[in-house]
Order: structure tokens, then sequence, then C-alpha cells
């Protein structure tokens, strides 16, 4: 037997106003997608901003639905709309943010392990490392360089893309 231990790097600010002119405005604009929440259930709004190589940045926000299991996050909302409409597109950075008006968030939002294993799949089809910015409103920011340290045991099978 081998006890293994894993570690991830991953920068911490205090303030949006410590990021780079790119990473802020992502953030600014994750904050923006809160709008297009449709969430009467939970009123737990989530926001997603992905800049794509071409520097153009597609919105997501998380849409419920009466019947819980039919509604879905921001991350897969705009993964999705990016595959969907830009199949060949290379993502760079997301930025994701929550805001609730029952309480207030004091740390970043990370997203769920259903989000992870799409974001993992993304980042495995481009072949390039997809930075993710978790950015808590008025508060702390963390960011990581690539969507595989979130999730080290993303499921993967290659043999099914024979």
């Amino acid at each position: 037997m081998k006890v293994l231990d894993l570690n991830i790097s991953f920068e911490q600010y205090n303030d949006i106003a410590e990021l780079n002119d790119k990473d802020r405005s992502l953030c600014e604009q994750s904050e923006q997608a809160l709008s297009g929440s449709y969430s009467p259930y939970s009123k737990f709004r989530v926001g997603t901003a992905i800049r794509l190589k071409s520097g153009q940045v597609i919105l997501g926000s998380n849409q419920e639905n009466l019947a819980y299991p039919s509604g879905l996050c921001a991350e897969r909302v705009a993964l999705f709309s990016i595959g969907a409409t830009y199949p060949e597109a290379i993502i760079e950075s997301m930025a994701i943010t929550a805001q609730t008006d029952h309480f207030e968030i004091l740390k970043p939002v990370t997203s769920c392990g259903g989000c992870l294993q799409v974001m993992v799949e993304f980042e495995r089809k481009q072949s390039s490392p997809i930075e993710v910015i978790f950015y808590c409103l008025n508060g702390e920011i963390l960011k990581v360089p690539s969507v595989k340290s979130l999730l080290p045991f993303a499921f993967v099978e290659d043999r099914l893309e024979r």
C-alpha cells in the first residue's frame, strides 16, 4: 500500500481590485450574468462569464425548474451554449459568482461536481487548461490554473472515443 498526497496550487485575492484588467472584467461580466438567473425557488443566483481565445465572452446563469432536477447550473448553461454555437472555440478562462437576498455570501461559491465534470470535458476536448476564477462579490477571489486541479479524479474513459 502507498499513501499519496494530492496538492493543488491556486491564487487568493482579497478584492477584485487586485486582479489584472482581463480577470477583473471577466468577474464583472459574471456579476452582470446574475440578472439572467431564473431562480424563483432557491433565490440563489449564479452567474458565469467565459472568455474564449477569440476574446468573445459568453454568459450563463442558473436556470431553475419546479421539477428540481430539470434545472441547470450557470456553468453548464454557458458551456453547453459554447458547445452548440462555437464547437471549435477554445476557452481561456471562466469566472463564477453568486448572490442571494437571504444572506451575505462571505466566501467564493465553487462549482458543483456535475459542473466540474463538464468543465473537465471541455478542457480535455480542447487539450489546454481552462483557468477558473471563483469570485465572491465584495470579497475574496480564488483563481485556479486548470479545471483538472479541481477534479483530479474526473471520469475519463478514452476507449469510448473509438
